[in-house]
């Protein structure tokens, strides 16, 4: 048998590793270049597999390379949302340019899968993540509505075994929850000994600790307490000079970033993110179901005046050269993954940063701020994970949306954009769901011979909050009719304390299954007949997207009355698509009793 040298192996590997590299090269040729920091008027990338290799090319095309025309468009690194709950549409950034995302709460089992993906180099057809896992709260705090058991702390001496059970569960950094909710939903929070033990005992482990803040208070709170980033600002009117002073001046001693998330401030201020909505080569890649949390907002009504605090806050920080970071909170009604970002970018232009500031603020200064190596940049030995658009972002932080190309670990993306976007559009043109064949009179509610008839879908139900881990509880019971009246059910629920948001009453689910749309696209008002102990109660509508319901507000007296409510103050509902309608007590705590009868659902 003929023998082989180790160094003949070598050389033919060698040889065999370069003949692909060679296949897989790119090069994008006299393009503007945003390196992450500043704007490079004409250069030549190299891309070889999922690397820069060279980010000033000169010199003769390299054998089978493939080449992308740069005139008149801009190459910049990969976006980066910094501040996302990711757990859902994993590829979903990737359409518009976000590469990477930093998760600030998110399930453990999915932190865990991409994490593996990442370190196995099987992640390229979603986005990348660098995740907190559970956030740090308290009993009953921010963060344990959702559905899902979290372990929580309440005193100092358990920070530490807190963090290292984080950590051991595979989170990158620790995010710590400052919350005290409002007089409408007055929530748990950490006490600051407790906020100040948990980042003593992440940084002794060489993890960062970030805070969720909503007040100045609690920001001053949480800096004084030594995290190294805010992960909200907060809304409100003018601040005081003094107050803003103290507070800017504090962030800059502390070397503290701030991630202001415009996104979902604009969303708790009624604002909507039209403008991203209105481009339709960036809507087109968008289903219904994605699209419909940013036709929604949190707050009811717009309130414009409540982003002035923020945009101060934001100019005066970034004026003193604290650190500011992109970041949507994309996940929340009002956000969607990948696309926030381009809003959030303009947002923060608005609020006074340059474009070149922006876009450092969606790329380098994440990547630094989160220690996240070799990304965030357009320099050699980087992942080639990069967007190039049309026009100069430099001058028109708009341009980011038109987006030519996609790559991501040096793979170009176009052809699963356009698979995407024509998915969409076949979405968009198919015929829409059977509107459901509601009775003439419109009446929902068969209450008769002890059941809760519906003349469609599951009907109704008893709904509280104890699937969620609540401990509220509801009784149905059917009453006789009246004369010339429908019967009526009683309701008498106990909204107990244990969960952030509680609730106990019944729901209507109009799909066949729980909680599938049904198209009630023809019901205009929703009228009911209600009396009761004089409380205040909810009529809560969810539809396909909506993580949240939409509330809205009636009072059951002590006398029969007719309710009607317009379908259209449901705010970001989709009629073509409803899950459930709800009649709730709640979230104050304690007893009530209501009876409810003749619920229709109108087209008038």
């Amino acid at each position: 048998m003929k023998r082989i040298s180790l160094k003949t192996i070598a050389l033919a590997l060698g040889m065999g590793c370069c003949g692909a590299a060679l296949a897989a090269q790119t090069l994008v040729r006299d393009v503007r270049v945003f390196d992450g920091e500043r704007m490079l008027a004409r250069r030549s990338v190299l891309i070889d597999g999922a690397r820069i290799v060279d980010p000033d090319f000169h010199g003769a095309l390299p054998a089978g390379a493939r080449v992308v025309d740069g005139a008149g468009r801009t190459l910049l690194p990969g976006l980066i949302d910094a501040h996302v709950h990711a757990y859902r549409f994993f590829d979903l950034p990737l359409m518009f340019g976000v590469t990477t995302q930093i998760d600030m709460f998110t399930g453990v089992a999915v932190m865990q899968e991409i994490t593996r993906k990442m370190k196995s180099g099987q992640n390229q057809g979603q986005a990348d993540m660098f995740s907190a896992g559970t956030l740090a709260t308290a009993p009953g705090g921010h963060g344990t509505e959702y559905g899902m058991p979290i372990p929580t702390l309440g005193a100092p001496a358990e920070a530490q075994a807190f963090v290292d059970a984080r950590i051991a569960e595979g989170s990158f950094f620790i995010k710590i929850v400052l919350e005290s909710g409002n007089d409408k939903h007055p929530l748990h929070s950490l006490d600051l000994a407790t906020v100040k033990a948990l980042v003593a005992a992440a940084h002794l482990r060489g993890k960062l600790a970030v805070a969720h803040i909503s007040t100045l208070a609690d920001a001053r709170g949480a800096l004084e307490a030594g995290v190294d980033g805010l992960v909200h600002l907060f809304v409100g009117g003018q601040i005081d000079p003094a107050e803003l002073a103290s507070l800017v001046a504090l962030a800059q001693s502390s070397h503290a970033f701030v991630i202001p998330t415009f996104s979902v401030m604009e969303s708790i201020a009624g604002l909507k993110a039209d403008d991203i909505l209105a481009d339709a080569s960036l809507a087109g890649l968008l289903d219904k179901e994605q699209t419909q949390p940013l036709r929604a907002s949190y707050g009811p009504v717009p309130r414009p005046a409540l982003m002035t605090a923020p945009n101060t806050l934001t100019a005066a920080l970034s004026k003193a050269g604290v650190r500011i970071l992109a970041g949507t909170d994309a996940g929340n009604t009002g956000t969607q993954y990948g696309i926030s970002l381009h809003h959030e970018m303009a947002s923060l232009v608005q609020a006074g940063l340059t474009p070149v500031e922006a876009l450092a603020a969606a790329t380098s200064a994440p990547a630094r701020a989160f220690g996240l190596r070799e990304r965030g940049r357009i320099l050699k030995g980087y992942k080639a994970d990069l967007l190039l658009v049309e026009g100069d972002p430099g001058a028109d932080i708009a341009s980011t949306r038109r987006i030519v190309e996609v790559w991501k670990d040096g793979e170009p993306l176009s052809a699963l954009r356009s698979a995407r976007r024509a998915q969409v559009a076949a979405e968009r043109a198919a015929p829409a769901q059977e509107r459901v064949q509601l009775p003439a009179d419109g009446r929902i509610s068969l209450f008769a011979n002890g059941q809760l008839g519906s003349p469609v879908g599951i009907g109704w139900v008893p709904s509280n909050d104890a699937f969620l881990g609540g401990k509220s509880t509801v009784s149905l019971t059917l009453q006789e009719a009246e004369a010339n009246a429908q019967p009526a059910l009683a309701v008498e629920a106990n909204v107990a304390p244990g969960f952030p948001y509680p609730w106990a009453g019944l729901a209507f689910m109009p799909g066949k299954q729980p909680m599938q749309p049904a198209n009630l696209s023809g019901t205009k008002v929703i009228r009911f007949k209600v009396r009761g102990d004089g409380k205040a109660y909810n009529v809560a509508v969810m539809s396909s997207g909506v993580t949240i319901p939409v509330n809205v507000g009636f009072v059951a007296a002590g006398e029969w009355k007719e309710v009607a409510i317009p379908f259209s103050e449901f705010k970001g509902i989709d009629a073509g698509a409803v899950t459930m309608i709800a009649f709730n007590a709640g979230p104050r705590v304690g007893a009530y009793s209501f009876q409810i009868a003749d619920v229709r659902l109108v087209n008038e």
